[in-house]
């Protein structure tokens, strides 16, 4: 199982080089699942799993002028001040036992679980309905809406912070919608706000007890990052649109799958 979760590490890289998200909403079922890592570290390691190779994407589209220093900035900020915040104090003061409904009782992990199931749910639908609307953007200047990328940022951030997901199924309906901004362009910025994010939450890890497995991170890491590259390479050629809803629809049963499996097994 281990084996076929390094496999898959691959998968999470080639994902956030086409469509800019979903690397993390692999990454956390893979630890937790193939790796046996438990939740809320699994959390943590998909930080940095997903930061590290969003970085490597993120300089390369900046590189090739597919990526927005200002928007990087505007977003990021905000998000990354949450997501520290989130890691170093809010996670922490969860407590093991959530709620308790008569013999029933709802721990932190499996409660982090069923959250984190419930945005791959939400993750999924908005891509299955997203289009491409890369050409229909391509001309338009950059406006930017400052309080709704502020909120927005917040949100993010925080959803980031409890679930390790780095929310590009999030930033980047809201580039394109908020700020006017190319598909394309949106994507290389969108990896460059989810790694400064993602990397800013697990130093917030590092104050907690966490026993950090770095040769699993690290060899989890290169693979991802080996995919992100041959992902970037694929979108220059292809439409990612069609690569986008079929992701969409292995995420909503991997949703749902985990719902089932924490309740039910």
């Amino acid at each position: 199982m281990v084996i076929i979760g390094y496999i898959l590490a691959f998968l999470v890289g080639a994902s956030l080089g086409i469509i800019g998200s979903g690397g993390s909403i692999l990454t956390l079922p893979i630890l937790v699942y193939l790796m046996g890592v438990d939740p809320e570290t699994a959390t943590a390691y998909s930080l940095f799993i997903v930061g590290v190779t969003s970085l490597v994407g993120g300089i390369k589209s900046l590189k090739s002028k597919n990526a927005d220093l200002k928007t990087v900035i505007t977003f990021g900020v905000p998000s990354i001040i949450a997501v520290y915040i989130t890691r170093a104090y809010l996670l922490p003061w969860i407590p093991q036992e959530v709620a308790s409904f008569g013999s029933c009782t709802l721990s932190k992990d499996l409660a982090l679980m069923l959250l984190f199931a419930v945005v791959m749910i939400a993750s999924a639908f908005s891509m299955i309905k997203s289009k491409n609307k890369s050409a229909a953007t391509k001309e338009t200047a950059i406006t930017y809406s400052y309080p709704m990328i502020l909120i927005e940022g917040l949100g993010v951030g925080t959803l980031t912070g409890l679930v390790g997901a780095g929310g590009g199924f999030l930033i980047i309906p809201a580039l394109v919608l908020l700020a006017k901004m190319p598909m394309k362009l949106a994507v290389g910025t969108s990896l460059l706000i989810i790694a400064s994010k993602s990397l800013i939450g697990f130093l917030g890890d590092l104050q907690t007890s966490h026993a950090i497995d770095w040769s699993l991170l690290a060899l989890f890491s290169l693979l991802s990052v080996t995919g992100i590259l041959l992902g970037l390479y694929i979108a220059k050629r292809l439409s990612s649109e069609s690569f986008t809803k079929g992701f969409g629809y292995f995420v909503l049963i991997m949703g749902f799958y985990i719902i089932i499996t924490e309740l039910f097994f």
